[in-house]
């Protein structure tokens, strides 16, 4: 039984290949991250520490074990050699005593690891629930400058909130709890020796320096490979998740394979680090077993001299080389926890990391007399640039000195080559950033001096890239305004001449998109958009290539459909097919950030300037 409970102590074996962190992964900072991380489950103390206490009263039960059966050998050994001499009989109540005392001292330490594991595993659940909530909250608060600078992929937040937190429960859950009853079981079978016998005590305590020097090696020549096949696995998953998404062109292209060959580099290097990782510790366990067994024989060797001598019991001879065993057990498991500590301590920091990252600062301030903080409401669409200069990095502009007054109603398009800032000016315009220079007004309200939720809840829109998630489509489009009926819901998508092709689907409006909404046509995802739109009905309206994926008998019905939802709404249009813009109020032309023409369409045509061009230019027959 004693062997059984240190089988379920046993550390968590290092992770292979296609682990999602490498144990030998290290946080920069361990110590600070350990206690940060103690910090966080503060509000968990009470539960870690019963966990804690509950795990040493199980080791030290099962400690007392051995030393509990050596007793009822000794009182048999000694029975057995009574009634060889004649002198008595073997006093088999006093040793039914001893083993039920076993019986208790074994079934107390499975309870209280039984107590302990569940107590444990409330704790770490409770912890990582708390943090996928706050990552969750934090992708939400963070500004779009800090996945657009560069500073991490959205994919590596995805990679935080499930492998990092996931790998961090298990090694929470397995690590902690295991360096405790190591470094007890250790320290209590280190005593229960001295107490049989020092002069054995010391022949075992000599494998010490043994097992450490080993382990070191070990450890030092291990650690930089682990270090490799954390590195090479996120080269293969991001080969993966590349060449997965890009199938259709890789394919179309005749690419495959080149697809095959380039993962099969990163794959060929993965295999060598994780080779290299996985041989080296798992040297540890057959050596160390080495090293125990010739503690074995040494016990051996010298239990006997002291038996004959008298100077031992039998019983605490076989109690003694069950101690020996579980002596030797923990210092391995401790070299194993150290990984699973180094490899919680690094997933813990990169959680923090996003966690503690800076957060969209809200710079609209309560009024000193009324104590409230400026509200747009709801707006009548007014919309003024005043000398908006703004680059995505400092000392590169890419607006400059931009200025436009829009009046409620009107339809403003905005046009130019590709890279001229017109998307920028939309997410300037929803404060997805904030302007470097000049001011940006809707209905005389700066921008900054209201909250985000005030001043997009005005705002509608439509992009290139329409964004629809895994649900029905009635789902989807009632996104744009949660407490619309299902009626509602159905005249937007009429309006959008959604229906004609939403009834032709299994099911019609409770058909279920897939990820990615792959199982309807991209045009037809841009008109389940529209209909969003039309829906949400919002004073102002941004449409950012609206038209763009839809064919030219669809683009005349949406556009106008489009025209009615923009009578009586300030309507921003980003269009690079002119043709669409021609009823707009005023076009903007821009060029380098700046707005070279302004007018109506038959305005710049008359003037045959940049627009002109622009336009005469989707025109022109190619050669």
């Amino acid at each position: 039984m004693a062997q059984m409970t240190q089988q379920r102590r046993q550390a968590p074996r290092p992770h292979g290949p296609g682990s999602r962190m490498a144990p030998g992964e290290k946080a920069k900072d361990f110590g600070g991250t350990i206690r940060k991380l103690l910090h966080y489950m503060g509000p968990y103390r009470v539960g870690l520490v019963a966990a804690v206490v509950l795990a040493m009263a199980s080791v030290v039960f099962s400690v007392v074990g051995p030393k509990v059966l050596g007793n009822a050998t000794t009182e048999l050994f000694w029975g057995v050699q009574r009634r060889a001499a004649g002198t008595g009989d073997i006093d088999f109540a006093r040793i039914g005593g001893i083993l039920v005392t076993l019986l208790v001292v074994y079934l107390a330490s499975a309870a209280a690891s039984g107590i302990q594991s569940w107590i444990m595993t409330g704790v770490t659940q409770k912890v990582v629930y708390r943090m996928r909530g706050e990552i969750a909250q934090k992708i939400s608060r963070v500004p779009l400058s800090y996945f657009d600078g560069g500073k991490i992929s959205k994919g590596d937040v995805l990679s935080r909130m499930t492998n990092d937190v996931d790998t961090l429960s298990q090694s929470l859950n397995q690590g902690l709890i295991q360096l405790v009853t190591s470094i007890t079981q250790i320290v209590g079978v280190a005593i229960m020796m001295l107490m049989i016998s020092v002069p054995l005590a010391g022949v075992t305590f000599v494998t010490l320096p043994v097992s450490a020097l080993i382990l070191g090696v070990l450890i030092k020549r291990s650690q930089k490979y682990f270090s490799q096949q954390q590195s090479q696995l996120g080269a293969v998953n991001g080969r993966v998740e590349e060449d997965f998404s890009g199938q259709v062109v890789i394919q179309a292209f005749n690419r495959t394979d080149r697809a095959v060959r380039q993962f099969q580099q990163e794959n060929d290097l993965l295999y060598e680090s994780a080779w290299k990782s996985q041989f080296l510790s798992g040297l540890m366990q057959p050596l160390m077993n080495l090293v125990g067994n010739m503690g074995y024989v040494a016990v051996v060797v010298v239990g006997a001299g002291l038996a004959v001598a008298g100077a031992i019991q039998p019983g605490d001879i076989q109690s003694f080389i069950q101690y020996v065993k579980n002596f030797t057990q923990p210092i391995t498991q401790l070299a194993t926890v150290s990984n699973v500590l180094q490899q919680m301590a690094a997933c813990a920091e990169r959680v923090f990391e996003f966690l503690e990252a800076p957060e969209e600062a809200e710079t609209a301030k309560a009024d000193p007399t009324t104590g409230q903080v400026p509200t747009i409401g709801h707006a009548k669409g007014a919309v003024e640039f005043d000398g908006v200069s703004f680059g995505y990095l400092p000392g590169k502009t890419i607006i400059h000195d931009f200025s436009a007054d829009v009046r409620p109603g009107k339809t403003v398009a905005i046009v130019g080559p590709t890279g001229a800032g017109k998307t920028t000016l939309m997410k300037l315009l929803l404060r997805f950033y904030d302007v470097d220079a000049g001011s940006l007004q809707v209905d005389g309200h700066d921008v900054r001096d209201v909250t985000r939720a005030d001043l997009r809840q005005n705002f509608s829109m439509v992009l290139q890239d329409a964004w629809l998630f895994k649900g029905s489509i009635r789902e989807n489009i009632r996104f744009g305004r949660l407490d619309a009926t299902d009626e509602e819901v159905e005249a937007a998508a009429r309006y959008a001449h959604c229906e004609h092709f939403i009834k032709t689907l299994p099911g019609g409006y409770d058909f279920q998109l897939d990820e990615g909404a792959t199982n309807v046509s991209q045009g037809q995802r841009q008109l389940l958009t529209i209909a969003r739109a039309v829906l949400a009905n919002r004073p102002i309206l941004i449409l950012d290539e609206a038209t763009s994926n839809v064919d030219t008998r669809t683009e005349w019905r949406i556009q106008r459909a489009m025209d009615k939802l923009m009578e009586g709404r300030t309507s921003f249009v980003i269009a690079h097919r002119l043709s669409t813009i021609r009823n707009a109020d005023t076009i903007l032309v821009l060029r380098d950030g700046d707005v070279v023409e302004k007018g109506t369409h038959e305005e710049l045509l008359a003037r045959g300037g940049f627009y002109a061009q622009l336009y005469q230019s989707q025109f022109e027959e190619v050669a």
